[in-house]
Order: C-alpha cells, then structure tokens, then sequence
C-alpha cells in the first residue's frame, strides 16, 4: 500500500530503506545505528536486511563519521551519516564547515560532495546535558550546506529522499520530540520542491511562521486564538537554508504581522534573519513589528526546567496578542 500512517521515525526508517534499496551506493553510517537500531531505534532492521558494508557501526568519532564521508563521497558514494545527539556534533564541526561545505567550491564545482547529516536536534525529551540543543543556525549561517527540519511524517520521508539524491550537503535535523506522532505517508507521491515553504492553516490576521519542533505549537497556537475569533496563518518553513522568504512574503502581505517561533535562542537565530528581511521586503505592508519567539540566551537546562525553557503555547499566544496590538 503506497499510503501508510507511521510515526516520522518510522518515516525516516522507511525513506533510508528505499535509498539503500534504489541505490548500491547509498550507506547509514553512525554510533550504534546497526545492530542497536540506533539510540531511538530510527534504523531499526536496516544492517540485518543491508549487512554492515551499508549500514555501519562507528567508533564514538563524530569527526571521524564525518571525515570518513567526506571520503566515501570523493569516491562516488552517498553517505548518510547520522550524529546521535545534537549536541555531539561540535566535534565534528570543523570537518562539516572547512572541508564538507567548502569542497564543491575549493574544486570549482568539479567535485560533488552527497552527503546528508543527519542530526536528532531539540528538547522537550527530558534528557541530560548536550542531548536537547538546537544549533541549526550555526549550520545555516555557513555557505555550501543546506539545513532542513520535517515536521511532521510526510516530509520526513520525502525531504530525507531528496537530501539523499542531493549532489550538495544535507543537514537533515529531525525534530527528536516528535519521532512518534504519526501521519500519512504516500511513498508513491511526487514530492515539491525539497526548499519550499507551506501552509499548514489558512489565516487573516497574523502569521506564524515556525519549522520542526515547533509547527504543532503554532498550529495549537493558532486552533486557541480561533476560538477567541482571531485568524492566523500557520507557515512551515521546512527549509532554514535556504529560506522561502517568497512565501513568507505572500503570507505577510496578506496578513500584515509576523511572529518567528523556533527552540533556539532568540539571539542570532534564524527568526533574525527572516525578521529582518521581511522588514525590507514587507516595510508598507507590515503593521506591527516582526516578532520572534524562541529559546533564552543560556545553556540547555536540567530536564526538569526545560518546560521553562521552551516556547510553549502561552509564549507564542503572547507574542500573537503583543502584535495585534499595534
């Protein structure tokens, strides 16, 4: 059956299925992602139907994993790498920023480098120190990688195939809180395009503009301020590099006010950089000033914080009530 309802991990497991079974050239490389079946059982049953020339147990090296990819796709291959946690890729940052995103360009666009990254990212699972960051501007601020988020099963399935056919590096950050909300997949679906922003709900008087993690706290944000009869538009941006910044512009003319949710920091994060260029592009359109909701300038607190820490319906819904305001 081409439409099935599954959990987006369970998506995920079944869109690195149907790479590894297209393509001899595809492999799933990572800490524990073979015969564990990964930390949240993400590849689950993969290196018994694959081996483990396809499916690969690393060392505890994240700059290891990566630079061995980086290899792998030198010699022609398309290497999915997965870091467990969000907050053990540092390690593996230099090799992503100086040799992954700069090779295509150091080579004058004679060397391709496939290679998808990808990255559990985000709170809400009550873990410890370094499991629960969102460090998806860090990514998207360096030229030569794309940075995706899916937020619901759908897209987890199909933006994962195309990060995979993708001649350009991929970080694929999977929303680690949502793994077991399901959805409908269609695998015999044509997909759009993989950078497109979409409307999750129609509206009329602000929209919501969030990816990952965050698209159903909008999308609860805005059924609560229905019921009060306000209309607010709900955007999943889906792509933080590059940014569908036409989309978010339509919806803003038509809406007139923008909120940008996201877990990260409010500091220097993406909702910055949408702020400011739909203040350019919205200037006579805008009534109120583009607001952003999101994380606090601090280290990832102890799990039994993290509710304080998060943005959560009340935080969003008084953003909504501060722009209407105006």
């Amino acid at each position: 059956m081409a439409v099935q309802k599954l959990p987006i991990a369970k998506a995920i497991n079944a869109s690195l299925r149907t790479a590894l079974e297209n393509d001899p050239k595809v492999l799933v490389m990572g800490e524990d992602v073979g015969k564990l079946g990964g930390v949240f059982r993400v590849t689950d049953g993969l290196q018994k139907d694959f081996g483990e020339d396809r499916v690969i147990d690393t060392p505890l090296a994240e700059s290891g994993i990566i630079g061995t990819a980086i290899g792998l796709a030198l010699r022609g291959y398309r290497p999915v790498a997965e870091i467990q946690f969000d907050g053990f890729v540092f390690p593996a940052y230099d090799q992503i920023v100086t040799q992954l995103a700069k090779m295509h360009a150091r080579a004058l666009g004679k060397v391709k480098m496939p290679v998808v990254i990808r990255i559990p990212y985000g709170g809400g699972i009550g873990a410890v120190e370094h499991h629960s960051e969102s460090p998806e501007a860090l990514f998207a601020h360096v030229a030569g990688l794309k940075v995706i988020s899916p937020s619901n099963a759908s897209d987890a399935y199909w933006m994962l195939q195309q990060a995979i056919q993708s001649d350009d590096p991929v970080i694929y950050f999977e929303p680690k809180r949502r793994y077991w909300e399901k959805g409908e997949v269609d695998t015999e679906a044509i997909p759009g395009p993989l950078h497109t922003a979409r409307v999750v709900r129609e509206g009329s008087q602000l929209t919501l503009a969030a990816y990952g993690p965050m698209v159903r706290v909008c999308a609860e944000a805005a059924a609560a301020a229905a019921e009060e009869g306000t209309s607010i538009e709900v955007l999943d941006l889906r792509s933080m590099s590059p940014i569908d910044f036409d989309a978010i512009q339509r919806s803003v003319e038509k809406t007139r006010r923008l909120v940008v949710v996201h877990e990260a920091p409010v500091f220097y994060g993406s909702g910055a950089e949408i702020a400011a260029r739909i203040t350019e592009r919205c200037f006579y359109h805008l009534e109120a000033p583009v607001l952003r909701v999101g994380g606090f300038h601090a280290p990832y607190p102890p799990a039994r914080l993290e509710e304080e820490y998060l943005p959560g319906l009340d935080r969003v819904l008084d953003a909504v009530d501060r722009a209407l305001a105006y």
